[in-house]
């Protein structure tokens, strides 16, 4: 039968999967062929037989690459014998330590093993212990295994701190030539509370615009560019982060602190090098005209968010009275803000309200609560203004045809396209989308539904069906926000994209060509993304004006290294926060939530706490003693029988039943009506929940030409069965 390659994906169960580099249906390993093998190992798999749907399942023909991959998990002494139970649950083996192979550390504490020798088909893998973390709650333990886990680079080389330690600590006088002053111009910079690095400052005045009013419109950005040069130790160091990443409580910043909190940070009061995009914009928030130029800024005030919501909604308010002589500036950003949303309106681009949830950690590190992020006229009004500067940087190089770096965002794909048709046609929504969408269409399917119990499922559903967007050399516009040629410019403190935009724009400005480099192309995760996207990306509509192979070839390469570690980073964020909310949910295990079913799976439900904004698993064993279907087309299960229909955006009660802090998993059960006074009488007189009363009638088993068993066994018979079939229908989760 057919060979092919692909990257291994192991699964907590034992069993695995192979990623195809081809891009199609991923390959079932059953845990016998996943004995000699790793997960992130590339192989060559022989596919030997399908199941009833059609799925395949292989076998390992060959390991093409064992990539160097340290591996994290807690020490354990067992009957004589060290050995590491690796933390990420993926890697189906323990690895065995000799016993001079374990350094300094203790039992229970957590470590990095290097492996010294692979898994055979009858032998664990053997390591030795590289780096001691420290023990499992130790305050910060979740970042320091996650950096190492997803592979982000944590310590800056000895070259570029040297490099850092040479750069000045303020603008000195040699700096400023051919720079544009703007030091009396009352910029601004509008962040939020906990913001420490400032990378972008606003300033708006009414103008006249060809015949009619309009605003002038100035987006200062910190010029990264003229102390972090090409190729130097700094730029090689940022170039391989690619980004910040953010975790609650700590960053991981792309450039020296030195750089992202002081030199390059527009803090107020003091001489900052800038980037400006200076913009004509109409009544009706059309850029009329824009220029770019460098120059020297001094931030007037550091506003945040709520500050400036307050101010606005309040202008003689005592938030007001602090900053008067301000006032009327901001006035006059929220004027051209109105301008520009009213533009964004008849563009079609799609704002869809989601929540989005911030966590709070105390001193040691533990969650003290999650809330909801509030978006007010201050967020958007920034937002609104970087958008434009954005889409200014992008028509400036696409102008001159110098090659460089779009933010590219495809529309949705002909599988998604068709799902979601499904969709909506299933939930009554007289409209869909057509052949070749338009953002406006569903934006248009969005105000539609708005006013429906539904709505916020609908609307998932819809942002379900776009894809992610990338950094590519080749400009084919952004369909979410409806523009024809978007890049980001405004950010280059945190983001490695941002950096090279303004390197082209400079070259641009000085007529003169900026070639990228021969920085590294490093990790996995680069190839990997490239595979995908090599198979799944839709073909660009345009191609780039770029003469040079070889350079065309370099900009897509740092645009997929630059893609993949955004992945990369958000990865490590999202897995760091499943942890705290593990670790906070465990304080409550088996109290009860009110809460809304987010996905509906063929193993179950997903559901998102109220109060806590925390997601976990309704298994479908838990739903009820009946046969429950997956309908993809509603993106619902329907139980047969009583037809109970769960989809997202149902409203549901729960239980706290399990938490499982390796896994990053948490399982709720379903509480029903009437069961949850039962439940709390019952924990009042020290009943546990769910054990038989006295004298009550056990439930009758259903009939299966089998002795009958106790309730628990079926259960427990149900869940294996239920695992079992997941495992051999190759059956994925969202998680």
């Amino acid at each position: 039968m057919d060979e092919v390659e692909g990257t291994i994906q192991g699964h907590r169960d034992g069993h695995g999967y192979v990623a195809r580099d081809d891009g199609e249906t991923d390959i079932y390993l059953p845990p016998n062929e996943m004995r000699a093998v790793l997960h992130k190992d590339r192989v060559r798999v022989r596919i030997v037989r399908h199941d009833r749907k059609g799925r395949p399942e292989g076998r390992v023909v060959e390991i093409v690459e064992r990539p160097p991959q340290p591996i994290i998990g807690r020490l354990l002494h067992e009957s004589g014998v060290w050995l590491v139970a690796p933390e990420d649950k993926r890697y189906g083996q323990d690895v065995l330590i000799p016993k001079g192979a374990t350094g300094t550390a203790k039992p229970g504490q957590v470590v990095v093993v290097e492996l010294t020798e692979p898994p055979s088909l009858y032998g664990q893998p053997v390591g030795r212990v590289k780096e001691v973390l420290g023990e499992i709650d130790d305050p910060g333990m979740e970042i320091e295994i996650a950096v190492r886990k997803y592979g982000v680079p944590h310590e800056f080389s000895d070259a570029c701190i040297a490099q850092s330690r040479l750069l000045p600590d303020k603008v000195r006088p040699a700096d400023r030539k051919h720079r544009v002053d703007l030091t009396d111009v009352p910029l601004v910079t509008i962040d939020g509370e906990d913001a420490r690095d400032f990378d972008d400052a606003v300033y708006c005045e009414p103008a006249k615009v060809g015949r009619g009013k309009g605003w002038r419109l100035l987006v200062a950005i910190a010029d990264v560019s003229h102390y972090v040069q090409t190729g130097e130790p700094i730029d090689v160091d940022a170039y391989e982060r690619a980004t910040s990443v953010y975790f609650p409580r700590r960053v991981i910043p792309m450039l020296p602190e030195k750089l992202s909190n002081g030199l390059c940070s527009l803090n107020p009061e003091v001489d900052r090098l800038c980037m400006v995009c200076d913009m004509l914009i109409t009544a009706t928030g059309e850029i009329q005209a824009y220029q770019f130029y460098p120059a020297v800024m001094w931030s007037h005030a550091r506003f945040t968010y709520t500050e400036v919501a307050a101010i606005l909604a309040n202008t003689r308010g005592p938030e007001a009275q602090r900053r008067k002589d301000l006032v009327g500036d901001l006035i006059n950003l929220h004027d051209v803000y109105r301008a520009l949303l009213k533009a964004r309106e008849a563009r079609g681009a799609m704002d869809f309200d989601t929540v989005e949830t911030q966590i709070v950690c105390d001193e040691s590190g533990r969650i003290e609560k999650i809330v909801p992020r509030t978006r007010n006229d201050a967020h958007r009004l920034i937002e609104e203004a970087m958008l434009a500067a954005n889409v200014c940087s992008a028509d400036f190089i696409q102008q001159s045809k110098h090659p460089g770096l779009y933010r590219v965002h495809e529309g949705p794909t002909p599988e998604k396209k068709e799902i979601l048709r499904n969709y909506l046609k299933a939930m009554g929504v007289g409209l869909s989308v057509s052949d070749e969408p338009m953002p406006m269409e569903f934006q248009r399917i969005a105000a539609a539904v708005k006013d429906r119990p539904d709505a916020q499922q609908i609307h998932t559903m819809l942002l379900r069906s776009m894809q992610q967007a990338i950094y590519t050399p080749i400009n084919s516009g952004h369909f979410g926000l409806a523009y024809d040629a978007y890049t980001h410019f405004t950010s280059p403190i945190r983001r490695y994209p941002d950096l090279l935009v303004h390197r082209v724009i400079k070259a641009i400005l000085g007529n003169g060509h900026y070639t990228l480099p021969a920085l590294p192309t490093p990790g996995e995760a680069h190839e990997k993304l490239a595979r995908r996207l090599a198979s799944r990306v839709a073909a660009p509509k345009k191609k780039p004006a770029m003469a040079n192979p070889k350079e065309t070839q370099a900009w897509e390469a740092a645009g997929l290294h630059c893609s993949a570690n955004e992945r990369r980073a958000d990865e490590a964020s999202r897995d760091v926060e499943a942890w705290l909310k593990c670790k906070y949910m465990r304080e409550h295990l088996g109290e009860e939530y009110g809460g809304v079913v987010s996905a509906a799976t063929t193993f179950g439900i997903f559901v998102t706490l109220d109060q806590l904004y925390v997601e976990g698993l309704v298994h479908i064993t838990e739903l009820g003693g009946e046969y429950f279907k997956f309908d993809e087309a509603r993106q619902e299960l329907r139980g047969e029988r009583t037809g109970i229909r769960y989809a997202i955006g149902s409203r549901v009660r729960v239980q706290v039943s399990r938490v499982d802090l390796d896994g990053r998993k948490i399982d709720f059960r379903l509480v029903r009506e009437g069961e949850e006074l039962e439940s709390r009488a019952m924990r009042d007189k020290g009943v546990a929940a769910g054990a038989p009363r006295k004298g009550a009638a056990a439930k009758p088993a259903r009939k299966t030409g089998r002795a009958t068993r106790a309730p628990e066994q079926n259960l427990k018979a149900a869940v294996k069965k239920a695992v079992a079939s997941k495992g051999k229908n190759g059956r994925k989760g969202r998680r």
